[in-house]
């Protein structure tokens, strides 16, 4: 079994798409994120970085249990555990963890430093609006130009590189970044696609009745973006 210490964000999305994906059983450990609850020692024994989402697999390698932090590495350690969307073939596999770390090191980065400035911010900044917002759109170029070329991200096959990007395209996403999915028709297609996946769906919906989007109470302001 493994516990996945979770709240409804689109780096928890991509985790819980990929277990219902890989029909790996999980239990939901909450850790609300607008109530400060990643900051207890507990959760930072698991993910330094007081980041969710982390997992602890009971039944890691060689039986032990084992933990993982960071939305990447715990993607690509559910693919090899369950041998499922892990490529065999190398170059396969190399087209599937490029766009794996362009969703990590582009995607999220970017759309959330958009979402904070749009969003979270106690105050209208421009120039972190400009400068993010309008890197968001660059990227939504990046990944049009591609899908324009192919059926998903990383080829004609879905895979991890699909399950991490689309929680950061889901429409109350595209609503905050302000983005008009019809200016990129390729990626509107390819979101099309991908939400009509019943696991995709099921990921999704985990916890959606305390999803919120923007506009944080002080105390929230506080624990998401505070000196803790």
């Amino acid at each position: 079994m493994i516990d996945l210490y979770y709240w409804p964000t689109p780096n928890g999305h991509k985790i819980t798409v990929a277990l219902e994906e890989m029909g790996l059983p999980y239990t939901v450990k909450p850790v609300n994120i607008l109530g400060g609850e990643q900051h207890t020692p507990e959760f930072a024994a698991l993910s330094p970085n007081t980041r969710i989402p982390a997992i602890v697999d009971h039944d890691g390698p060689g039986g032990a249990a084992h933990s993982v932090f960071e939305s990447g590495a715990i993607l690509m350690y559910l693919a090899e555990k369950s041998g499922r969307f892990w490529p065999e073939d190398a170059a396969a596999r190399s087209d599937m963890i490029q766009w794996l770390f362009f969703q990590c090191a582009n995607v999220g980065p970017m759309f959330g430093q958009c979402g904070h400035f749009r969003g979270y911010a106690p105050e209208r900044i421009e120039y972190g609006i400009n400068r993010y917002c309008g890197e968001t759109v660059k990227l939504y170029g990046v990944m049009d130009r591609v899908l324009g070329t192919r059926a998903y991200l990383a080829g004609a096959d879905y895979s991890l590189a699909d399950m991490a990007t689309y929680p950061w395209c889901a429409p109350k996403i595209r609503d905050l970044h302000a983005i008009e999915i019809e200016q990129f028709p390729n990626v509107k297609r390819w979101v099309g696609e991908i939400e009509r996946r019943p696991a995709v769906q099921r990921g999704m919906a985990v916890l959606g009745d305390v999803m919120k989007i923007g506009n944080p109470d002080e105390k929230a302001r506080e624990a998401l973006f505070g000196k803790a």
